[in-house]
């Protein structure tokens, strides 16, 4: 069974990025030696599923941000790469999941944006939610959660307090009837 775990950082206002993208503000808590878990969790994953306004901020960096790891981009526009590792969806959340559930693909990291973040929880496909947040106040920008949202109840598994301010919280979606 596929598991989907998204996993970001958003302020504490409960944005992921600037109103333009930007995501520059993620850097004020870089420091020497700590990933936050990052590393864990990335090894952890075998295929990331990202949106075509993520996909194209990836781009945008040095090196593309998840190698070895196979790359889906949801997106209505005419992508073209050359890298195998990534395959751009058009199908619906549902159809595209059980796509890549087909090709063996088990853990999953949803990375964002706040759009499809929002399709994937409309139809309750997060099984776990990692969500770093950052002592920032944006003011503005992409939501973490869109409205509308559905109400989703979660339990949390556990939660971690970094020096640097940085709160981690990782829940799981209660099952109905739990």
């Amino acid at each position: 069974m596929t598991k989907v775990t998204l996993y970001i950082a958003a302020s504490l206002d409960g944005y992921i990025a600037k109103t333009d993208g930007g995501i520059d503000w993620l850097s004020t808590l870089d420091i020497e030696g700590e990933d936050y878990g990052y590393t864990s969790f990335y090894e952890s994953v075998d295929a990331v599923i990202l949106g075509s306004k993520t996909y194209e901020i990836g781009l945008s960096f040095n090196e593309w941000p998840y190698p070895d790891k196979k790359s889906f981009v949801f997106t209505r526009r005419n992508f073209k790469s050359d890298r195998k590792d990534i395959e751009f969806i058009s199908d619906t959340v549902q159809q595209a999941l059980a796509k890549i559930e087909a090709q063996g693909f088990e853990n999953i990291w949803l990375v964002g944006g706040g759009e499809l973040i929002n399709s994937f929880l409309q139809h309750s496909l997060i099984d776990e939610y990692i969500i770093s947040t950052i002592p920032i106040i944006l003011g503005n920008g992409i939501r973490l959660f869109p409205p509308p949202s559905p109400e989703e109840e979660l339990e949390l598994i556990n939660s971690k307090q970094y020096p640097t301010g940085l709160l981690q919280a990782h829940y799981r979606r209660k099952r109905k009837g739990e």
